[in-house]
Parts: structure tokens; C-alpha cells; sequence
């Protein structure tokens, strides 16, 4: 078992401080975090698995960001495509959401009835368009934020 570098406190091989003193220990194993290490676990999704995930709702900009900072897509336009096309999407969403929503809301109207509700609604079915799309192996560019998706792909060459 190791010691602490500054203080001489015994810590385990994983410690990355010292539980005493509170000194960075050299030798501990670093594990990565963030997007750098949810990237480096994408080597064994494949190409088409990683598009599809990218319009999962809500849920989709997650990947859409690991695919972006991944390495392994960094020459693979058509999945960087997607993973703007799905990231686009979730801003429309939250513009949708925060923006629109609130702003056509009228005192006394029911709840589903406003368009920020119907907008939402596209919204979500243009993810469900897209993932039956993209797991048919379909390329389908969405009006609007496929034109930005494939912008962005472009000035990234």
C-alpha cells in the first residue's frame, strides 16, 4: 500500500488525494471523465448505431455530442451529419419550450392547445421520422436544421 507524497498517510493505489492532507497523488489511476471519456467508449458502436442514437428524444444530444468530440467520426460526414441534424433538433426543442411555449400560452387555454404544444409535437415526430430513417439506412435531410446539419459539416472540413 502507497503513502502520501507530501504527508506520508497511507492511501490506497486508486486515491487520487490524499484523505489527510489533501496532496494529489502521482501514481493514482486516473480515469477519464466528461465527453473525452464517454468518446473513447465509442469504438465499438458502430457508424449506423451511432446515428440513430443521436435522435433519440430528449435524449439525442448527448450522443449527438460524444459523436462530435469522438475522433473515431471525426472524417465520417455522414454521422457527423446526424449528430448536427439531432443536436439542431434539441435546440429547436428547447426554443420550442422556452421561447415559443410560454409566449403563445393565453390564460384560460387548455394546456395541449397551444402552439408551442403542436410545435413540440412535430418536433418529437420528426426524431421518430428520423430514427426509422436512419435504422432503415435512409439519408433524409429535415427542412431547415438538415440545411444548418450540413453547413456545419462542411465548414468543419
Amino acid at each position: 500500500m502507497p503513502f502520501c507524497v507530501q504527508c506520508g498517510n497511507q492511501v490506497s493505489d486508486q486515491d487520487r488525494f490524499c484523505g489527510r492532507c489533501g496532496s494529489n497523488q502521482p501514481g493514482a489511476a486516473t480515469a477519464g471523465s466528461g465527453v473525452a471519456a464517454a468518446a473513447a467508449d465509442f469504438p465499438n458502436i458502430d457508424a449506423r448505431t451511432a446515428s440513430i442514437l443521436c435522435y433519440v428524444p430528449l435524449m439525442g444530444w448527448v450522443a449527438s455530442i460524444v459523436v462530435l468530440a469522438s475522433q473515431r467520426y471525426r472524417d465520417d460526414t455522414m454521422t457527423r451529419f446526424h449528430a448536427f441534424q439531432g443536436l439542431y433538433l434539441f435546440v429547436a426543442w428547447l426554443l420550442v419550450d422556452w421561447v415559443v411555449g410560454p409566449m403563445t400560452r393565453y390564460p384560460g387555454m387548455q394546456m395541449g392547445t397551444s402552439v408551442g404544444s403542436l410545435l413540440k409535437i412535430a418536433i418529437m415526430g420528426a426524431w421518430i421520422w428520423m430514427l426509422l430513417k436512419v435504422s432503415q439506412r435512409e439519408n433524409f435531410k429535415l427542412p431547415l436544421v438538415g440545411e444548418w446539419a450540413e453547413k456545419s459539416v462542411a465548414e468543419q472540413r
